[in-house]
């Protein structure tokens, strides 16, 4: 099973002519609300994908509420260890122009009050995957990883949005996924002097003995480690929006690895799922299922 530590939110999306500048109002014609939030769009991917999921998480006793975890029920995801918090349940506010570009604001809310004891109730053991992203706080996220590594848990960390993380926490990691940006950032705060993300992706994962997968957008994905050297292409698509492609990747692979697939083919999974979820506006909306998935791999050259 996959058990995925995270975020959910309500996104209010509006779609834009440009995005805007720096004190520049730009208007859209309409909005849409519909459920999201990095954990609970990864553990919906998942879930699709085909794997058992269950997701850990905190939302507030609001009107977002039951929104915010709709796509996850509606999809099979288990929210019995979703917790209730005092706080506001979280919001993004997503504005995506004509190229299928956004721009993204969160408001956190409830999702900081999330807590890795919440795991203890999961009945993690060597069979489950855990998934976690940064949009929780991030002392939690490294409690979580250690409660997971002693149960003898494999652990996938999606360093979305990118934070520092400490370097023991790096080293009980089983999988590092970082877009280009992520791995600019992970890669100064660990002083590595190269720039370019392949070349630090290469370089953290020799240096801490896990799994590095950096994602290139249209150029696909580079993976390296102790599972092997490799390399994805995209899936040519129409881009309409890229909101939840990161999602839909990370989610979708960590499905084809709790399968027992060996990494390139789950790479290869995240590949498609991630260029098939530009195809549509919003992000969980936008989440292939898995015989989309699977008609599509075919056509990955």
């Amino acid at each position: 099973m996959i058990t995925v530590f995270g975020s959910l939110s309500a996104d209010l999306v509006t779609q834009v002519k440009h995005l805007p500048a720096p004190g520049e109002t730009v208007t859209g014609p309409a909005y849409t609300v519909v459920p999201g939030g990095k954990g609970a769009n990864q553990a919906l991917a998942a879930a699709l994908a085909g794997a058992p999921v269950r997701f850990i998480g905190s939302v507030g006793n609001d009107g977002f509420r039951d929104l915010a975890l709709s796509g996850m029920r509606a999809g099979g995801v288990d929210l019995s260890l979703v917790a209730e918090s005092p706080e506001q349940t979280a919001c993004a506010f997503i504005a995506v122009d004509a190229a299928g570009e956004n721009l993204i604001f969160v408001a956190s809310g409830a999702n900081l009050d999330s807590r890795a004891a919440q795991l203890d109730a999961a009945g993690l053991t060597s069979d489950d995957v855990l998934l976690l992203q940064m949009e929780i706080t991030h002392a939690e996220n490294w409690k979580a990883v250690g409660i997971a590594k002693a149960k003898g848990a494999r652990v996938v960390l999606n360093l979305a949005p990118a934070g520092p993380i400490p370097e023991e926490t790096l080293r009980q990691l089983d999988v590092l996924v970082v877009n280009e940006t992520e791995a600019g950032q992970l890669g100064a705060q660990l002083g590595i002097a190269d720039t370019d993300p392949e070349a630090v992706a290469g370089k953290i994962a020799a240096d801490f003995d896990l799994d590095c997968i950096v994602t290139l957008g249209a150029a696909g994905a580079r993976s390296f480690g102790p599972s092997g050297r490799f390399s994805v292409p995209a899936l040519p698509t129409e881009v309409v929006d890229t909101t939840a492609a990161g999602d839909a990747f990370v989610g979708a692979f960590a499905a084809a690895l709790d399968q027992g697939r060996p990494m390139d083919q789950a790479l290869r999974q995240g590949a498609v799922a991630g260029s098939l979820a530009c195809r549509s506006v919003g992000a969980q909306p936008s989440l292939p299922k898995g015989k989309e998935i699977a008609a599509q791999l075919a056509e990955l050259t």
